[in-house]
């Protein structure tokens, strides 16, 4: 009875296996990645056709292209050396429209009112933030950001639909420096 109760356990013991790994199902070869970084390309390859139009309609207004990916005008420009543009935390009172690339608009001044907006610590699509630091008091400049830069692939969920390049012109009336 002991040597068939040993026999037992030994065969118990050996026949206990660790559970193997089970090998993958499929292999990512990241071919999705790479599609969605072409079709990305292609829209603002598309979309910079676009906005270079609308600049073209614009021969007197001189149109500068940003580090950022976006492309500006004076409309109002100031000149004086010691008003600073805003740094982190100031707060910036501006107003602002946004409209199409044809000009149609979308949000008007008197429907988006005054703005009081801290610099880098509020919600602000991405565009809009670097526009703002290029700007001083009194000055107006007019935007035109591609749709990455502005709503991009979700819109605002209301009027400005997704992957849309946009038009803003923006004054900013005082900042105030922390």
């Amino acid at each position: 009875m002991n040597k068939l109760i040993l026999i037992s356990l030994v065969l118990f013991a050996f026949s206990c296996k660790s559970p193997e790994a089970r090998k993958p199902v499929s292999v990512k070869t990241g071919s999705s990645i790479k599609e969605s970084v072409q079709r990305n390309i292609d829209l603002y390859n598309q979309e910079k056709e676009q906005i270079q139009a609308v600049i073209a309609k614009s021969p007197n207004e001189n149109y500068i292209a940003s580090e950022s990916g976006f492309w500006y005008t004076y409309i109002n420009k100031v000149e004086n050396d010691s008003l600073e543009s805003p740094d982190f935390a100031d707060i910036i009172n501006f107003n602002y429209d946004v409209s199409r690339l044809n000009g149609s608009t979308i949000y008007s001044k008197e429907l988006l009112k005054t703005r009081n907006y801290a610099m880098d610590q509020e919600e602000l699509f991405k565009g809009l933030r670097s526009g703002l630091k290029l700007m001083k008091p009194n000055e107006t400049i007019k935007f035109i950001f591609p749709s990455q830069m502005a709503y991009g692939y979700y819109g605002d969920d209301n009027k400005i639909g997704r992957n849309t390049p946009i038009v803003c012109e923006v004054t900013i009336n005082t900042i105030t420096k922390k």
